[in-house]
């Protein structure tokens, strides 16, 4: 399972090679699945991807035989070090006429391991996990319970490839994702304590796998500080990944790109850098995953690493006043994201900007008295939920 709260891109990092994410390779088999199913069986497709381009992938094991047709890709993750590089992911698409599940703009659940949702008028595609493909059992993941491990951007992705092989589509469309071992390979990640069973999750929001090398990504941004520094900014501000840097961006429209700094899990780095280059202030933007990891003092944030702590999570609520109740249920939370849901739930004032007050103070011995440290909390769809500085 990827990081629970900010899936931007790495900073690109020099002689290592990228890869495909599990939710490309997913739309691109069922691309191809689709293009069987009208008689054009490929051994190619090219797919667009949230990043901006689009990509080739190699098809193996194209099969159709009306309404139904199978075809995989084979992951490359690059030079990541991911256990679904070599994975075998694959896609069955049927085609059908009677439409027994509800489908609208959201995706609703309409069994288990599936979910259904709005493909164009009077078209309905529903998703499915395979074998190898999780089931979500617990809250918390921005994620339906009951239905596939295929995160959003994925299942965003598999529905364009439908709907471009498969114009005009049937009244119903079910696209089943599976992966071969998917369930050994589970075993190696964290699915299993965060309620996914039954095998891996279709993952990525940039369908890119960037890979990831500790000190070459230190080194770059340690150096994206300097190049502040050089180019005159008195102030940064830190992303703990890039969707918290665009929501960030909004707030602070008159500083130079060169002011803003993904800083990923290096954030003790950053602030003994920006000190050492006599900045004046560093705004620290992320969302709750990363930052109860902080005002733990945990600076390195990387999801393999220190894990969420809910039990510091439920001592907040109790110190903002909330009930024993609340506090009860914040310490079994299943994700961070499952214990900011339960607080807003509750209506809890304070919580968060209570985290935030705790970032920065964890935050204070690194920064030295020169230094001010703001920390800005997001919520997944980009509004601030809290705020507190130095």
């Amino acid at each position: 399972m990827e990081p629970e709260d900010d899936f931007g891109p790495a900073p690109p990092r020099r002689g290592l090679r990228t890869g495909f994410t599990t939710g490309a390779c997913a739309a691109a088999a069922t691309r191809g699945a689709c293009l069987a199913l009208g008689g054009d069986v490929r051994q190619r497709v090219e797919i667009p991807l949230p990043a901006g381009f689009s990509a080739s992938f190699e098809l193996l094991g194209v099969r159709s035989s009306p309404p139904l047709a199978w075809a995989c890709v084979i992951k490359d993750a690059g030079d990541d070090p991911d256990v679904t590089h070599g994975a075998q992911i694959c896609a069955e698409v049927a085609l059908g006429e009677e439409v027994s599940a509800r489908s609208g703009r959201e995706w609703t659940v309409s069994g288990r391991g599936a979910v259904a949702g709005r493909l164009a008028p009077g078209s309905t595609l529903e998703l499915r996990s395979g074998s190898g493909v999780g089931v979500v059992t617990r809250p918390g993941l921005g994620l339906p319970v009951g239905g596939p491990a295929i995160n959003p951007v994925p299942r965003r992705m598999i529905a364009r490839s439908v709907r471009e092989a498969l114009d005009p589509g049937p009244r119903l469309v079910t696209v089943t994702v599976s992966v071969r071992d998917g369930e050994a390979l589970a075993r190696r990640t964290l699915n299993a304590r965060l309620g996914i069973e039954g095998g891996l999750s279709i993952l990525g929001t940039t369908g890119v796998v960037r890979p990831y090398s500790t000190a070459a990504w230190r080194a770059s941004v340690l150096q994206a500080v300097d190049v502040a520094a050089a180019t005159g900014c008195a102030e940064i501000v830190a992303s703990t990944g890039g969707r918290s840097e665009a929501y960030a961006r909004r707030l602070f429209p008159q500083l130079a790109a060169t002011a803003f700094v993904e800083m990923g899990e290096f954030t003790g780095h950053l602030i003994k850098r920006a000190r050492e280059r006599g900045l004046s202030a560093v705004h620290l933007s992320g969302m709750i995953g990363k930052f109860s990891k902080l005002a733990c003092g945990h600076f390195m944030t990387h999801v393999a690493g220190n894990q969420v702590d809910t039990a510091y999570l439920a001592q907040v609520v109790e110190r903002v006043g909330g009930s024993a109740d609340l506090a009860g249920a914040v310490r079994l939370a299943n994700t961070a994201r499952h214990a900011q849901e339960l607080v807003q739930a509750a209506g809890q004032s304070g919580f968060f900007d209570q985290i935030c007050a705790d970032v920065v103070l964890a935050c204070a011995q690194l920064a030295g008295a020169e230094l001010r440290i703001e920390a800005l909390l997001f919520n997944f769809e980009g509004g601030l939920l809290g705020r507190a500085a130095s």
